[in-house]
């Protein structure tokens, strides 16, 4: 049984990561949609609140498991039985970074592989930073995130919590 891992923080999941980790479901038997719960960024939804979108989002395809981890992501792998990691790539600078972490990876988990998908082109644009400063300018974030997770930035910016603005990485859309 062939097993991967779609690492990623997911704050919030939009339907790029969703195309991603769809399109790798049906390359292998099993995808672990792997969270990871102690990123050196920011965040605005908590582990839990992350991992309940992207259930909701994937409770339709039987083969896609979700889960958080807070080790290496290939120790994560091993752990599991994934024999690949699978990420996707939106740009040139992308590709950069992935091909770093690939290497990185191969070092220090030759069994493991690494697999990236380019991203479907109507979602190239698409970023959780993006998708978060929109939401927080008050803008329309359908079309780019599943109706529960629109949801959740809204009521997330209503309150006005302490994790909200300050926590959004501006990309310059207020320009």
């Amino acid at each position: 049984m062939s097993t991967a891992i779609y690492p990623g923080t997911f704050d919030p999941v939009h339907n790029g990561h969703i195309d991603i980790a769809t399109r790798a479901a049906a390359l292998f038997d099993h995808l672990t949609i792997a969270i990871y719960d102690r990123p050196l960024k920011s965040l605005l939804f908590s582990t839990q609140e992350r991992r309940a979108m992207i259930e909701a989002a994937f409770q339709h395809i039987p083969n896609i498991s979700v889960a958080t981890y807070n080790q290496l992501t290939v120790e994560f792998a091993r752990q599991i039985g994934a024999q690949a990691i699978v990420r996707g790539l939106r740009v040139i600078s992308d590709f950069e970074l992935e091909f770093q972490m690939a290497l990185t990876n191969k070092k220090l988990a030759p069994e493991i592989e690494f697999v990236c998908l380019m991203t479907g082109q109507e979602y190239a644009f698409l970023s959780a930073s993006t998708v978060k400063e929109i939401a927080m300018l008050g803008g329309c974030v359908a079309g780019m995130v599943p109706p529960h997770v629109a949801d959740a930035l809204q009521a997330k910016f209503k309150a006005g919590s302490d994790r909200g603005e300050e926590s959004v990485k501006l990309v310059s859309l207020r320009d």
